[in-house]
């Protein structure tokens, strides 16, 4: 799962680098970093014209920008309805 925040496309402002696109769809085009792949945005001009979807992970304070709900929940998986519910570790579980 990923979280997104949407913005005006024209409010992106790419400072460093040039991010690679990939053609996801007929309409959708991913971007993401050419140096170590990680997701950056996307664009879909017919579905979400004039916007754009960040993933806020990219961001240098991811939570600046809170969730304010769950999109694309058509399809997702049963137990993510309960995913909140399981135990939470701060790093990696116990191994024993």
């Amino acid at each position: 799962m990923v979280g997104w925040v949407m913005v005006a496309e024209d409010a992106l402002k790419v400072t460093k680098g040039e991010p690679r696109t990939y053609r996801s769809s007929q309409h959708g085009r991913r971007h993401f970093c050419a140096n170590c792949g990680s997701g950056l945005f996307y664009i879909n001009g017919n579905m979400l014209p004039g916007f754009i979807d960040i993933q806020n992970g990219t961001y240098v304070d991811p939570g600046a920008v809170p969730a304010t709900m769950h999109i694309q929940v058509a399809e997702r998986l049963r137990w993510m309805e309960t995913a909140h519910e399981l135990p939470a570790f701060d790093r990696f579980p116990p191994t024993q």
